[in-house]
């Protein structure tokens, strides 16, 4: 008797507002799948209204991992979250289920998916590195980055100073560009197969701002304050977040809510554009309209393909 395929790994990706949260919901009822998250900001407890975490009544009895696991003083590594990741999937598969990974970080995503091994780190450096980022900010760093490696400063946003610093700590500590370190398109588990929301620029910029207007209108300047009373600021990863630091600024005095705003739904434009470019650029992604009334349906069909070992 032949054996049996394992369950496929299933991951839903594209744009941020694209409509990933919905399909992935979607999928998993169709295929007895529990959700994976995969956004790095999700992860922390506390940062709902500005991640646009789905709420337990929201989640249609469907289990979902990987959520308010840590404190927003907490720092987190895509090292340790692929652990994470990895060991969530593993554990639902044994248990006859679908896992089906959704969340906007795509490097998570990809470190989940992927043969990725990781470059160590050396605190001093690192403290080194974070130094320069307090003493010049981050655009300045991410000049120095494109410099010395291209390739990953174009990947990375100019004011992601997180992400700066550990492109240019594994520069110095390996003498190889970072770029270098980035996964292949290779998955590690071959039952694997992603799914790619595709959305049009004008409808899916829209739909942002809709978003964001939505988000402070939810509480989202409260939920801000609230966490920097708990030591938001000393967050070395959530205080990067979009919404969380242009929110703190309008909460220190620096900008007027309105701007605050702007700012929110400029950066959420600009982060999406990189989404949808990283996703575009990885042909192994079956992509579904976002309005199509049978994307789940297509979505299914694919899913399927991988499972009688079609792709």
């Amino acid at each position: 008797m032949p054996r049996r395929a394992p369950r496929p790994i299933v991951a839903v990706v594209g744009a941020t507002a694209g409509g990933k949260t919905g399909l992935s919901l979607d999928l998993a009822a169709r295929l007895e799948g529990e959700i994976v998250n995969t956004d790095a900001m999700q992860v922390y407890r506390g940062m709902d209204v500005g991640t646009a975490k789905l709420a337990e009544p929201d989640r249609r009895g469907i289990p979902h991992h990987l959520l308010d696991l840590l404190d927003v003083t907490e720092p987190l590594t895509v090292a340790e979250f692929q652990g994470w990741a990895r060991a969530a999937v593993a554990d639902i598969r044994a248990r006859g289920k679908t896992p089906v990974l959704v969340g906007g970080s795509a490097l998570y995503t990809r470190a989940v998916l992927d043969r990725f091994e990781f470059p160590g780190t050396d605190p001093d450096v690192r403290r080194r590195i974070e130094a320069e980022l307090a003493d010049m900010g981050a655009p300045e760093l991410h000049r120095r980055l494109a410099q010395v490696d291209p390739g990953a400063a174009a990947r990375i946003l100019p004011d992601n100073g997180r992400r700066i610093v550990r492109a240019l700590e594994v520069v110095r500590i390996t003498g190889r560009p970072f770029s270098a370190t980035l996964p292949e398109h290779e998955y590690a588990d071959p039952w694997s197969i992603q799914i790619g929301v595709g959305i049009d620029r004008p409808t899916l910029d829209s739909r942002i701002a809709g978003r964001v207007r939505g988000m402070f209108d939810a509480g989202l300047v409260d939920e801000v304050r609230r966490l920097l009373d708990a030591g938001l600021a000393r967050g070395r990863t959530a205080r990067t977040a979009i919404g969380y630091r242009e929110v703190a600024a309008y909460l220190h005095g620096e900008t007027t809510l309105d701007e605050a705003v702007e700012a929110t739904t400029t950066a959420t434009r600009r982060f999406s554009r990189r989404q949808d470019g990283w996703f575009r650029k990885d042909p192994r992604v079956v992509w579904v309209g976002w309005d199509d009334p049978d994307r789940v349906e297509r979505a299914v069909v694919a899913v399927e393909a991988v499972s009688a070992g079609g792709r």
